[in-house]
This record gives structure tokens, sequence and C-alpha cells, in this order.
């Protein structure tokens, strides 16, 4: 039952994350990789606070797959990698890793601390 629980939270996630990074990136028409930094900030919000008030029921199961769907980490190095040969590279690539790293840490924490 685990299983399945985590599989269609993490299905669900993939499809939330698909539509949710092309709505951002599209409303925003910015070269940098809005979208993929809103999903990823948002999932560690989102888990940070579920892992706050969770008592390690299936829910917590639940919220690790949905979360795990909805950010991505792979496509986050890809696209850090595609700033790094782009334009001034070194201080874009380096903005998204650093400044996404410090902000989804701060917002795990703080989604953390409001759910406890």
């Amino acid at each position: 039952m685990t299983v399945l629980v985590a599989t269609v939270a993490g299905s669900v996630g993939a499809l939330a994350r698909y539509a949710m990074s092309g709505a951002v990136q599209n409303r925003t028409g910015s070269s940098f990789p809005l979208g993929t930094a809103a999903v990823n900030l948002l999932g560690a919000a989102l888990l940070g606070a579920i892992l706050g008030a969770s008592d390690g029921s299936l829910w917590w199961t639940a919220a690790a797959g949905f979360t795990g769907g909805l950010s991505t980490f792979s496509t986050w190095m890809v696209e850090t990698v595609g700033l790094g040969i782009a334009p001034r590279p070194t201080l874009r690539a380096a903005m998204n890793v650093t400044v996404l790293t410090t902000l989804g840490v701060a917002l795990a924490a703080l989604g953390y601390t409001i759910a406890r």
C-alpha cells in the first residue's frame, strides 16, 4: 500500500510540476529558469511543513511522493549547466545554485517551524 501511495502521489506531483513550471516560465518570459525555481522552492516549503506536522503516517509517504514528483533536482542541474554556457556564464550559473539552495533550505525550515 505504501508503494502505491508514493507512486500515485509522485505522479500527481510530476503533473503539477509540468503545469506549474511551464505556466511560471511562460508568464515571466524570462531566460532564467524561474519555472523550475518556483516548483523546487514550493516543494521545499511544502515538505518542510509536512515534516513539521507529520506523525509518520501514510500522509508522510504521500507528501514525500508528491513533493518528490513536484520538485526536480535533475532539471535544475541541467538548467544550471545551460546557464553556465550562456552569456555571462559564471554569474548566472552560480546564482542559480547559491540563491536557490539558500532559499530552499530557508523555506523548508520555515515550513517546518510554522507547522510545528
